[in-house]
């Protein structure tokens, strides 16, 4: 369990839906929230693939807080508890499953 950061990995929404075709994502959904906005702590049962296109967020992991800023990828494994918390400028996201 864990999650890795890869800083600019993706410039743009564009970029991101490439690389979820080339590693045989699920079809991608994108997602944003105002500033502040928060999610509680939970986990999934697959491995999630996430790109922060605009805004930040910050994801509050078992090993410390992980920021993403346009560009970023988190990299979620499986059954691992996560949370977060959109920064003041709010946020929008493209993931999907693999």
């Amino acid at each position: 369990m864990g999650a890795t950061k890869t800083a600019s990995a993706a410039a743009g929404r564009d970029e991101a839906l490439v690389v979820f075709r080339g590693e045989s994502c699920s079809g991608p959904r994108s997602w944003g929230n105002g500033a502040g906005d928060s999610y509680g702590r939970h986990s999934h049962g697959y491995h999630k693939v996430l790109f922060c296109l605009a805004g930040a967020i910050t994801f509050h992991l078992p090993d410390g807080d992980v920021e993403l800023v346009p560009g970023d990828r988190l990299d979620i494994e499986p059954d691992t508890e996560h949370s977060a918390t959109v920064g003041p400028q709010g946020v929008e996201c493209v993931e999907a499953s693999r």
